[in-house]
């Protein structure tokens, strides 16, 4: 039962994070009909909210671009569907024939994926829906802008918060550091491989978090630059977007920790303290820094507390320590140097934390 609860609850949360875009869509699509077949006087302009789903979707992604590639796919489709039919007539061999030039005349043109799938599926609609000759191509042509420039349209007069999607997106991915380095520390103090081990397998799926933050960026900085009603949070989108690299090199590192903890742990080496601390440190200030960038603050506090772990991973003397525990400690030296720069620091200003023992690059 408890289960079953779950499932519905993430599934709720799932159509509550999607309910914009699918409104987007209704709403734009129903406009673009009207419009073809309304103002333009398009005999069923089935490619106008076509477009609108199309460019608009219910996922992460450049939809400017989508308009363009949205267009030129069924320009080339109708295109050719249009030229042949009318010259060849229709059938399975017709289809065939049909479809496979217009995609290879799509792939000639230098055309993304959207290109080409979509001069296939025109070309299939045109040899299989529409009669041919007369002025349905160019009337497809138009109701394919149409419908692209109402979807950008409605996405401008019905915005996401650009701010609220970059903060959900890098709280899900400091999550992921902060976890990995509680496990990985926790997993010293009890001197349990198979934690670590579990953690290591959690942390190499991380990438997809790293992937789905640049994505979302990129849908955020759209968005703030085609509606009026958030070109003001540009400015704190860039926040966001310096911290985007910096973090991606702390996932990789933090991965690299992990192995050599799961080694260190196997071969009994010795586990000074000096590196749970400092794991837990950094797990305590991944997590601060996701609270100051979600609130719209400059992380001026996760910034000094980053440089307090970085004194405490450079003592002198350095304890003696076996070679997996020198790379766990000089990932931890590296990823506060990542830390520190999603803060806004500079590289040489990040290093400079640590004075008596430089942190590697991330690798």
């Amino acid at each position: 039962m408890t289960a079953l609860a779950e499932n519905l609850t993430a599934r709720t949360e799932r159509l509550r994070a999607m309910a914009l875009p699918i409104v987007q869509c209704a709403v734009a699509a129903a406009l673009a009909w009207l419009v073809a077949a309304g103002a333009l006087g398009h005999d069923r302009p089935f490619f106008a909210p076509i477009a609108v789903v199309l460019c608009i979707g219910v996922g992460l992604g450049t939809r400017r671009r989508r308009v363009l590639e949205l267009v030129a796919g069924v320009s080339v489709g109708v295109g050719v569907g249009d030229l042949l039919i009318s010259t060849i007539g229709g059938g399975a061999w017709q289809i065939a024939l049909v479809v496979a030039l217009a995609m290879a005349v799509s792939v000639l043109l230098d055309g993304g994926a959207l290109i080409s799938l979509q001069a296939g599926s025109s070309a299939v609609l045109v040899a299989t829906l529409l009669p041919p000759g007369g002025t349905g191509g160019l009337d497809r042509m138009v109701d394919a802008l149409v419908g692209g420039l109402i979807g950008l349209v409605v996405i401008a007069l019905l915005p996401a918060n650009p701010s609220g999607l970059a903060a959900k997106a890098i709280r899900e991915l400091l999550e992921e550091v902060s976890a990995a380095l509680e496990a990985a520390a926790a997993a010293l103090r009890e001197g349990d491989p198979g934690r670590a081990a579990a953690a290591l397998d959690r942390a190499r799926g991380s990438q997809k978090a790293v992937d789905a933050y640049r994505d979302t960026l990129t849908t955020a900085r759209e968005i703030a630059a085609l509606s009026p009603l958030h070109r003001g949070r540009r400015a704190r989108l860039d926040a966001f977007a310096t911290a985007a690299e910096p973090l991606d090199r702390a996932l990789r590192n933090t991965r690299v920790l992990l192995r050599h903890t799961v080694a260190m742990i196997e071969k009994g080496e010795k586990t000074p303290e000096l590196l749970a601390v400092g794991m837990d440190d950094l797990a305590r200030e991944a997590a601060r820094l996701s609270e100051e960038l979600v609130r719209g603050e400059t992380p001026v506090l996760t910034r000094k507390a980053l440089r307090r772990a970085a004194a405490r991973l450079d003592p002198v003397p350095l304890p003696p320590l076996g070679f997996s525990a020198h790379v766990v400690l000089a990932q931890l030296r590296s990823l506060t140097v990542d830390l520190l720069e999603a803060t806004g620091e500079d590289h040489a200003g990040a290093l400079a934390a640590f004075p008596h023992r430089p942190a590697a690059r991330a690798s």
